[in-house]
């Protein structure tokens, strides 16, 4: 697959099928995101994207940020049972326990790093990243988004495999997977 050309007459990568999802690819997808609440929110959505389609994931986007506490690490940190189970019964959110239960704890995590969150994962933003030509030349996974993985499980992160990580590196803008000749590269 290639870019489409959808009713505006603009070029995209072919995923933004809808209203929600092409402002999500103009205006979100591989823009860089450098603070620590944006990435601890792009963490926990890709997580809980994890088997699920994006599009769910922006139709619950606003349920999860006022489940989650506008995705404040430090709030999120706080969580105890009774949250994880008032999360649970929460149909504004994905209701997954072992996913909320990760996102409580990788709030943990993000809280107990030394030299910061940001820091931590901008570290392993790839130095090249080759322009991808179709969807078939945009990988699952790469050397960057494994080592990223293995580095954040090391430091008590759940719930986020190289494919998850990856999918967060796109997202905040540590590589561009915009197609070539996409309107948002």
């Amino acid at each position: 697959m290639s870019l489409t050309v959808g009713a505006d007459g603009i070029a995209r990568c072919p995923w933004g099928n809808d209203a929600a999802m092409i402002a999500y690819h103009d205006a979100e997808w591989g823009h860089r995101i450098r603070d620590e609440r944006g990435l601890y929110e792009r963490l926990c959505l890709e997580s809980f994207q994890s088997g699920l389609s994006w599009a769910i994931i922006l139709r619950k986007r606003e349920g999860f940020r006022a489940a989650f506490a506008g995705f404040d690490p430090a709030a999120v940190a706080e969580f105890g049972l009774d949250d994880a189970e008032r999360l649970m019964a929460d149909a504004g959110i994905v209701r997954n326990r072992a996913k909320i239960e990760a996102a409580i704890a990788n709030a943990q995590a993000v809280l107990d790093l030394d030299g910061g969150f940001a820091d931590l994962v901008w570290s392993f933003a790839p130095a090249d990243h080759a322009t991808p030509r179709t969807v078939a030349d945009v990988p699952a996974t790469t050397p960057e988004s494994v080592a990223l993985s293995k580095e954040l499980k090391k430091r008590g992160f759940r719930f986020f495999g190289p494919t998850t990580a990856y999918a967060m590196m796109q997202a905040t803008g540590m590589v561009n997977d915009h197609l070539d000749g996409c309107v948002a590269r």
